[in-house]
């Protein structure tokens, strides 16, 4: 049997979003990509820049719904702009997890193309919601913790360091060179 069958659980999520950001969220769907393959209650939550960040918010809506393991996710990214490429992105992820292999912390993901427009920022690092913390990273659910996590677009040269050094030196790296993760266009910290 699968641990999360029914709606209650992404309308508690959503719920758990809205509480933590103070406010309602857009609710996205893709018409087209890998969506045939996700649950049929999967969404991504937009949430506009407001007096936590000056940063659109994105936030995936059953990610994790129907798993049994304990890769039990959703992830979160920060955006400049409103743009559908990131609903498109956690799309993917989302497909991917369910499908393929199950994404954890301090895994990469190659996203195959910047996660805006003209960024240098092709793959995807999964992180603690440093911005946030436990308020909003842990979803409990049915005697369950589900972990909201932060997917910080990456280049190919830090997710390669990433790969050769660990995690741990790859977020040294960000504090030491103050990473602008929400700049599309930044330089690789590499």
């Amino acid at each position: 049997m699968r641990f999360f069958r029914n709606r209650s659980y992404t309308n508690q999520l959503i719920k758990h979003y809205e509480n933590y950001f103070g406010g309602t969220g857009t609710r996205l769907k893709m018409s087209n990509g890998p969506i045939e393959k996700l649950h049929k209650d999967f969404i991504v939550m937009e949430f506009p820049p407001s007096g936590r960040h000056n940063l659109f918010c994105y936030c995936t809506v059953g990610m994790s719904v129907d798993r049994t393991d304990d890769n039990l996710i959703e992830l979160i990214v920060y955006s400049p702009e409103a743009s559908m490429s990131i609903v498109e992105l956690l799309t993917v992820c989302a497909s991917y997890h369910r499908n393929v292999l199950p994404l954890n912390l301090n895994h990469t993901v190659n996203i195959g193309q910047g996660w805006l427009i003209d960024s240098n920022c092709d793959n995807g690092f999964i992180s603690l919601p440093y911005l946030e913390g436990k308020k909003l990273e842990d979803f409990e659910y049915s005697g369950k913790t589900v972990h909201c996590y932060w997917l910080i677009p990456i280049t190919q040269a830090e997710r390669d360091y990433k790969i050769k050094n660990g995690c741990e030196a790859l977020e040294q790296l960000f504090e030491e060179k103050q990473i602008e993760y929400a700049n599309p266009k930044r330089d690789s910290l590499v």
